[in-house]
């Protein structure tokens, strides 16, 4: 295929100094792109050392010394194209390989998506365990996390470059999380899939383990920028919510509650954790509560004998303490397990509990407090401790987590921010009238969710109603373990996941663009 004279194109890649590492530039890429169809007007630009120009490069050059430096690149680099588009190959420390058709396959996407801002696309990652493809997700509205993968090549429309604003060259962590944004809000993003052989190039690179909890080690610096851009960006469409806008008072309960709060445990056949967790409950300095355990895997669900051991007659039932009853469903869905908690509820407020995780003693108290110093919060957040359980049954810190206080909710702006971020923090606790005007908890009909961000998706719901209150030390502790749902999770959950979420995401945007609207 010969080149459209609608496009052309300037390919920008990074060139290391290392003369092995040049040559298979040159063998992956350059060569590539130049032996295919679209290939022979080609255009190029390399990013590094000039003193270390190889030979064969007769393109533009452009210095550069690290990834520090990314936005001064790429700014440099749209400033002196001279083409409609403009190809970055990242390349940058590690060894990429183009498919020789990939600006055919380009152009003609090209041709179909006018409005096409940008042009991205699946890739395989080859590691020590042979080819795995990676399969990345289109973009919608909804898509406003700075994680989001678009991949190691970007078609850029440079006209849509200079209509959003160019590049920000002020920006250390995120330039190209900042320009994906602005090009989406004028332009469409436009994915390449890949069922079978239809990747568009491939990476050498080990498969990464997934660590959920990888984000609390990034630098401060870092989320503080992309906060920023995320905030510019809602405000740009429309969808920002400033700091008390639309605020109501917490509303007062319907259901006579006779006790201050309700700590509600979904769980499915777990004997071995339920007796740590109700332990946790029973321990609160705040007695005047009630322990609801909403069994859902039906009446012989393994975990109801250790329930009955709290109950009248059971070995660790004691006569004063807070009561513990249980409800069996048989339907494994955690957001119809926890409604169903609510609307059986004595208490004011929903405490949030998970069947493998214990609260620490003062939990309840500190967020009544919250609750009672302000009639406009709906509901509270608190901030936990990472521990592990070892094979021996043992419990340990997991010291090189910090306490996890998800410092980006803040109260100025942690409500736009929780677009932005992976989850709200924990443990939440609601006022039991606010779920229910609300709407309760999703229970999997959102896109894409199977027992997954039933909360996030109320949390975000709420935060455009009501305050949300933060406890920033640690109330509760997470335990790891190898059934745990954060425990060595596959890409095809993550990407599940993500989409779970971003689908709410959509959703939450296009509310609160509709509020700002009046």
């Amino acid at each position: 295929m010969t080149q459209n004279p609608d496009f052309s194109f300037t390919a920008l890649m990074f060139i290391p100094s290392d003369s092995d590492r040049q040559q298979q530039v040159k063998t992956n890429i350059w060569d590539k792109l130049l032996s295919g169809g679209a290939g022979s007007q080609l255009q190029w630009t390399g990013a590094g050392n000039p003193e270390h120009t190889p030979k064969w490069f007769t393109g533009q050059w452009i210095p550069f010394a690290n990834d520090d430096d990314l936005a001064g690149v790429l700014a440099k680099a749209f400033s002196s194209c001279k083409t409609t588009h403009l190809l970055f190959i990242n390349n940058y420390n590690l060894v990429m390989t183009i498919n020789q058709s990939v600006l055919d396959l380009i152009q003609l996407s090209l041709k179909r998506s006018p409005n096409a801002g940008l042009v991205y696309g699946d890739y395989d990652l080859i590691g020590n365990s042979g080819i795995t493809p990676v399969r990345l997700l289109k973009h919608h509205t909804g898509r406003v996390r700075d994680n989001q993968d678009y991949g190691r090549l970007f078609c850029f429309n440079v006209s849509a470059i200079q209509k959003a604003g160019g590049v920000n060259r002020g920006l250390r962590f995120h330039p190209l999380y900042d320009l994906l944004l602005k090009i989406s809000e004028q332009n469409e993003l436009v994915h390449i899939a890949n069922k079978f052989l239809g990747s568009l190039y491939s990476v050498a690179a080990p498969k990464q383990d997934v660590n959920v909890f990888d984000y609390l080690m990034e630098e401060k610096g870092s989320q503080l920028e992309a906060e920023e851009i995320a905030t510019e960006h809602l405000q740009r469409i429309g969808a920002y919510l400033a700091p008390g806008d639309y605020f109501q008072k917490r509303p007062q309960p319907m259901h006579n509650p006779d006790l201050k709060a309700s700590i509600i445990i979904p769980v499915n056949q777990r004997p071995e954790f339920i007796g740590t967790a109700l332990e946790s409950c029973l321990q609160q300095t705040e007695q005047d509560i009630e322990v609801i355990v909403v069994v859902n895997g039906g009446a012989e669900d393994s975990t109801i004998p250790e329930i009955k051991r709290y109950q009248q007659g059971g070995d660790k039932y004691r006569e004063n303490a807070p009561r513990v009853q249980f409800i069996v469903v048989d339907i494994n869905n955690i957001g119809f397990c926890i409604n169903t908690g609510v609307d059986a509820a004595r208490g004011e407020y929903y405490v949030q509990l998970d069947s493998d995780d214990r609260l620490k003693p003062q939990a309840v108290a500190d967020i009544i407090n919250v609750f009672e110093a302000d009639s406009d919060t709906g509901m509270v957040i608190g901030s936990y401790d990472v521990w592990e359980k070892q094979d021996d049954g043992s419990l340990v810190r997991k010291a090189e987590i910090p306490t996890v206080t998800h410092d980006e909710w803040t109260p100025e702006n942690g409500r736009n921010n929780l677009l932005r971020i992976g989850g709200a923090g924990a443990p939440r606790a609601i006022a039991i009238q606010v779920i229910k005007n609300i709407g309760y908890f999703s229970m999997n009909e959102d896109p894409y969710s199977r027992n997954y961000a039933e909360d996030y998706e109320l949390v975000l719901r709420i935060s455009e109603k009501y305050r949300i209150g933060r406890i920033y030390h640690a109330i509760y502790d997470v335990i790891r373990h190898p059934g745990g749902t954060d425990h060595s999770i596959d890409q095809e959950t993550i990407d599940r996941n993500d989409e779970a979420k971003d689908w709410m995401r959509k959703a939450a945007i296009e509310r609160r663009i509709k509020l700002n609207l009046g």
